[in-house]
């Protein structure tokens, strides 16, 4: 999966199947999340998610329902959940509102289709877990620009409306 438009749509759904949705684009960016709050959200070791543009996950099924939740940051976070199983979604951060998602990747249907892309916040990961993979580990968080393949930071910068602003 090279670029967008080669993509190929993935479905997913909440653990009872009331609401179903397809994605149809690759994510931007796919974090393994390690920070604490993550943990506590997910009820594991950590939480995997995916940035992905808003337009590009279209609900199939169903309605989902707004929880908001605090973050690291402090800036919270709205899960949108499913309001009979109460599985959580996708997420609306407080920096890029509801123009960027971060899709739970757990809820695809064909959840090895995407692959992580950095470990994030491993300075809080679990004592048990080792890493024998090639993806880059960051001890908090990092910066798009030194991480992000450039198509996306391309996508990105176009979408929040600030691509002429950084490439000045």
């Amino acid at each position: 999966m090279s670029n967008a438009e080669e993509f190929t749509p993935l479905k997913g759904a909440c653990g009872c199947g009331q609401v179903k949705y397809q994605l149809q684009a690759k994510p931007l960016f796919t974090h393994v999340c390690h920070c604490t709050y993550c943990q506590r959200e997910s009820g594991s070791a950590f939480a995997l998610n995916g940035f992905v543009e808003t337009h590009h996950v279209q609900l199939l099924e169903g309605e989902t329902e707004s929880v908001n939740v605090p973050t690291n940051s402090g800036g919270g976070q709205n899960i949108m959940r499913c309001p009979k199983c109460k599985i959580g979604l996708w997420s609306y951060y407080s920096g890029a509102g509801e123009a960027i998602c971060l899709l739970r990747m757990g809820t695809l249907e064909e959840r090895k289709a995407v692959k992580p892309d950095i470990h994030i916040f491993t300075s809080t990961q679990q004592g048990w877990l080792t890493f024998d993979d090639d993806i880059p580990k960051v001890e908090n968080y990092y910066k798009k620009e030194d991480y992000w393949p450039e198509e996306s930071k391309q996508r990105f910068f176009k979408l929040m409306g600030r691509l002429k602003a950084r490439s000045r």
